[in-house]
């Protein structure tokens, strides 16, 4: 396994990561993901150690804290090798206090995450998202007393804007305060809007990439085909509406570039895409998922081999888009404001 450092921190992480939003299945949402019991998830665990994949990835809002819960009991004994990273900030709760990023519920939030997990410490914690209603200065200056307190060690955002990352590492710069390290982000072959805004400033400012669904919510399984019905095992079913929307001639062009260098290469169809994700800038890891072991290792399969020059030219050209504006605007002017990739 290759380890990459996360973002401009001196810590080193895998090139892949394992989330564990399958863990629980604590309500319909997650069910539809997967519902890994803690013998099963020890199981995984143990096969991702394996291999050095030692970053696991949950939240406290996973089937509502049940997917922290199997994920503590599945390290037990192994809290040393591994590294977790959690997040807070949505709704876990009915009480008007019960969201968002003030001091509040960060610091009930992380209280409760660690006694789930299991742990005096989460390695990674993130904010799930931007909580405009809190003041920047108020989010950091909580963020930066955990890391001082050792209940954290580095922080990240997740699902922020251009804007919304950019005054907060301003905020955390100002005060000489614990910087935001890591971004996690949406980001596939059929999801390259990371690339317009958040690519150059994490590029900037040393902002490593945590990449979430980089399989484009299930639809880069292989199992997503032209003509033919969705498979009777996928995600898509209930949570298709719920996810990033992708228009079908789009995705099956994709495939079929995906489905030619399959042939080439020998590798299978989300192999390649999750491949093409790692030869990205700034990407430091990126997070698979499985829901038994056969579909973990598969994934594992993905590292260790690079594609050639001329397939990620054929994968960029299949998935290209066009981009909003000012992204088409700026790029007549790339001279002087080159593309991040």
């Amino acid at each position: 396994m290759e380890y990459r450092l996360l973002g401009g921190s001196g810590l080193k992480i895998p090139a892949l990561s394992f989330g564990t939003g399958t863990f629980g299945g604590g309500n319909e949402f997650f069910k539809a993901w997967g519902s890994t019991d803690v013998a099963e998830a020890t199981r995984l665990i143990d096969i991702c150690l394996e291999a050095g994949v030692n970053l696991f990835d949950t939240a406290n809002i996973y089937s509502d804290g049940r997917s922290e819960e199997v994920l503590g009991k599945a390290l037990a004994g192994k809290r040393d090798r591994a590294l977790i990273s959690t997040k807070a900030t949505f709704r876990l709760g009915d009480g008007p206090n019960d969201v968002g990023s003030s001091r509040y519920h960060l610091t009930r939030s992380l209280e409760a995450s660690l006694r789930r997990l299991g742990t005096d410490y989460v390695d990674i914690y993130h904010l799930h998202g931007f909580d405009a209603s809190t003041p920047i200065e108020e989010v950091q200056d909580t963020l930066n007393t955990f890391v001082r307190a050792g209940k954290i060690r580095y922080i990240a955002a997740s699902n922020f804007s251009g804007w919304h990352l950019m005054k907060s590492l301003d905020v955390a710069d100002r005060y000489g305060w614990t910087r935001f390290v890591a971004h996690q982000v949406y980001y596939s072959l059929i999801g390259r809007e990371y690339e317009w805004e958040l690519m150059p400033l994490g590029l900037d400012q040393k902002v490593g990439a945590l990449v979430w669904s980089p399989l484009g919510w299930g639809r880069l399984t292989g199992k997503v085909r032209r003509n033919q019905p969705l498979p009777e095992v996928s995600r898509l079913h209930k949570t298709g509406d719920m996810g990033p929307q992708v228009a079908d001639d789009y995705l099956y062009k994709v495939v079929d570039a995906l489905d030619e260098i399959g042939k080439e290469t020998g590798k299978t169809i989300p192999q390649i895409a999750l491949n093409w994700l790692l030869q990205r800038p700034t990407v430091s890891s990126v997070i698979i998922g499985a829901r038994n072991e056969e579909q973990l290792r598969q994934n594992l399969a993905a590292a260790g081999w690079s594609l050639s020059i001329e397939q990620i030219a054929k994968l960029d050209k299949a998935s290209e888009v066009t981009p909003i504006y000012p992204y088409w605007h700026q790029r007549q002017f790339t001279e002087r404001t080159p593309l991040p990739v």
